[in-house]
């Protein structure tokens, strides 16, 4: 049982230490590791979806990875630490409040990162990241269906807002039933100032992570409107990564042949 007094000093310290792992950019860092700087390649995002494009679909796989656990660790964290934790005596459980904090500020490290004079990436990987801890269903399922998504049309930025947004709405929902309103109950009042500002803050965090990634993404919506977004079509992706792999093989087996021959002459 804790209240707020008892414990800002823990959020503040999440705020910074989620917002400073929010901000560590891994495209650009492996970009640079391959030779150029993914800000001057393609669409210039720093992002998953402009590293598959231009660095292949595995570097794009990787760059998924870290951006999630990007999300991941800061929303484990804040959902770890304040577990079984109520406010006050209410019912309110701190962990549906922090694990969006933290969510929150990783996100907003991503895209506004400190380290890059907050010119950061789009937020989707690590947005996935925060609600595949926060909700898990949900967050898994609407990742696979925007995944599914850009596979058949080839409409990254479309695909990426599918993959975040039925979380967010399904999240804001869920805590709605769990303390305000549901069909058991009713309506049910705070039992506190705290605990009805607690979950206002809840609430904030979440649709402030969706927003985030939104307005990160408001020229590919721009786009999308006058037709013209880049495409990302990963069949192809995938097609020319087989082709590569087939020539490699083959390219293998001319120089063992020539090995053999040369060995034979000898």
């Amino acid at each position: 049982m804790k209240t707020f007094s008892d414990i800002w000093w823990v959020l503040v310290l999440m705020a910074i230490g989620s917002y400073l792992i929010g901000s560590i950019n891994f495209s650009i860092m492996i970009s640079k590791m391959k030779g150029r700087d993914i800000r001057g390649v393609g669409s210039g995002n720093p992002g998953m979806m402009n590293m598959s494009r231009n660095f292949g679909l595995k570097i794009g796989v990787l760059i998924l990875f870290l951006d999630m656990l990007k999300g991941v660790i800061p929303t484990v964290v804040g959902w770890v630490v304040f577990r079984n934790v109520t406010l006050g005596e209410s019912t309110f459980v701190l962990s549906d409040l922090t694990k969006y904090f933290c969510g929150f500020f990783a996100v907003l490290g991503h895209i506004f990162p400190i380290y890059l004079k907050f010119k950061g990436g789009k937020g989707i990987s690590t947005t996935i990241g925060v609600f595949v801890v926060a909700y898990p269903l949900v967050g898994v399922c609407s990742g696979l269906c925007g995944l599914a998504f850009i596979l058949i049309t080839s409409m990254g930025s479309m695909g990426s807002l599918i993959a975040i947004t039925p979380p967010a709405i399904a999240a804001e929902t869920l805590l709605y039933n769990r303390y305000i309103y549901n069909s058991v109950s009713g309506y049910m009042k705070p039992d506190s100032p705290d605990v009805r500002a607690a979950f206002v803050i809840a609430i904030v965090c979440i649709l402030g992570i969706c927003l985030l990634a939104w307005f990160a993404h408001s020229r590919n919506i721009e786009r999308l409107i006058n037709g013209e977004e880049h495409e990302t079509s990963w069949s192809e992706m995938i097609k020319k990564m087989k082709k590569k792999k087939r020539a490699e093989r083959l390219e293998k087996k001319a120089r063992a042949a020539e090995n053999n021959g040369a060995g034979k002459t000898e």
